[in-house]
C-alpha cells in the first residue's frame, strides 16, 4: 500500500547499520506529525540510499513523504513498517494557484507595428 504524508519534521533518530544475510545495510528513522485538529506523531524509516537523503532536511521543516505500509508476522506478533520511498519539502502554498511571473514586455520595449501590419479598421 502506497501513501503520502504530509507533515512537520520533528525529530532525526540517530541512523542504524548492520549486516544481513543481504550484506550490509542503514535505516534512518525520523518522526513527522501530521497536521490537523486530531494531528498524529508518525516514527518513518528510510533504508538504503533514502536514509542520507533525510539529513539534508532539518527540524521544523514541511515535509512530504511517501511511504509505503506492510505488516509482518513474526512468533505470532504483528510488525508494521512504514517505509519512506520519497522524501521532499512540502510547498508552502499548497492548495493554492500557483502565481505565474508575468512575460509580457513593458509597453516602451514593444516596438511600433510595420505599416503593413496595421489593421485596415
Amino acid at each position: 500500500m502506497s501513501i503520502v504524508l504530509t507533515g512537520k519534521l520533528l525529530q532525526i533518530l540517530p541512523q542504524q547499520s548492520g549486516t544481513g544475510r543481504n550484506g550490509p545495510w542503514i535505516k534512518q528513522d525520523f518522526i513527522i506529525e501530521t497536521p490537523g485538529e486530531y494531528s498524529r506523531k508518525i516514527c518513518i524509516s528510510a533504508w538504503g540510499d533514502k536514509a542520507g537523503e533525510i539529513t539534508g532536511f532539518h527540524e521544523g521543516d514541511e515535509l512530504k513523504v511517501s511511504v509505503n505500509i506492510e505488516s509482518r508476522e513474526f512468533n505470532e506478533r504483528w510488525y508494521t513498517d512504514i517505509k519512506a520511498w520519497r522524501i521532499e519539502k512540502d510547498s508552502p502554498h499548497r492548495g493554492t494557484a500557483p502565481e505565474f511571473e508575468s512575460k509580457v514586455p513593458p509597453a516602451e520595449d514593444i516596438p511600433p507595428p510595420a505599416d503593413d501590419d496595421l489593421l485596415p479598421f
